[in-house]
C-alpha cells in the first residue's frame, strides 16, 4: 500500500512541474472538440492551433507557395495569389488549405463557380474546415440559395460555434426561412 502511495505521490509531483497542458499539447481531434463546447476556454487560442495545424502540408516548399498566396490575397494581388496556390495544389493535391486558399482568391474575384469547386475539394480532404463551410455559406447565401446557406452555416456552427459572423448569418438566415436559428 506504501508503495501505491509513494508512486500516486511521484505522479502528482511531476504533473505538477510538467506545467499546464496547451493547445500545443493536445491532438488536432482533441482541439476541436474543445472548439465545439459552446462554454470553451481560449477560443484563440483553440483557432489559432487548429490554423496552423492546418496550415502544415508536410513541405516546406508547399507551405511557402501558401504563405505567399496569402500575402498576396492580403495585399489585393488576386491573379499572383491564384497562381502561388495552384502551385501549392499542383505538389500537394492533398493539402486542403491550398484549395481554400485559392477558393478565397477565386470569390474576391467574382469567380464564384470556381470558388465554390475548390471549397468542395477543401471539405472533401478536411470535412471539420469549418472556415472553408462559412466561405460555401457565404456565397450561397450571395447567390439566393438561402436554405442550403443555412444548412451549412449550421455544419459550421456546430463545429465552431464562436464565430459571431455564423451567429448573425443563422439568426438572419433563420427569420428568413421562418426557423429558430
Amino acid at each position: 500500500m506504501r508503495q501505491v502511495s509513494i508512486a500516486l505521490t511521484g505522479l502528482a509531483v511531476a504533473l505538477c512541474l510538467a506545467g499546464p497542458i496547451t493547445a500545443q499539447d493536445r491532438s488536432l481531434s482533441e482541439l476541436m472538440d474543445e472548439l465545439a463546447q459552446p462554454d470553451a476556454q481560449d477560443v484563440q487560442g483553440l483557432q489559432d492551433e487548429i490554423r496552423r495545424r492546418w496550415a502544415r502540408s508536410g513541405s516546406a516548399a508547399v507551405d511557402f507557395l501558401v504563405v505567399r498566396g496569402d500575402e498576396a490575397l492580403e495585399q489585393g494581388n488576386l491573379i499572383r495569389a491564384v497562381e502561388h496556390f495552384t502551385a501549392a495544389i499542383d505538389h500537394a493535391p492533398d493539402f486542403a488549405e491550398a484549395w481554400n486558399g485559392r477558393a478565397a482568391a477565386y470569390y474576391l474575384q467574382g469567380e464564384y463557380g470556381l470558388s465554390i469547386a475548390d471549397i468542395r475539394i477543401a471539405l472533401a480532404l478536411n470535412p471539420q474546415h469549418y472556415g472553408a463551410m462559412t466561405g460555401l455559406a457565404l456565397i450561397l447565401e450571395y447567390m439566393g440559395d438561402t436554405a442550403r446557406a443555412y444548412t451549412i452555416y449550421q455544419m459550421a456552427d456546430a463545429l465552431n460555434p464562436h464565430q459571431p459572423t455564423v451567429t448573425e448569418a443563422l439568426d438572419r438566415l433563420g427569420r428568413a426561412l421562418g426557423r429558430d436559428a
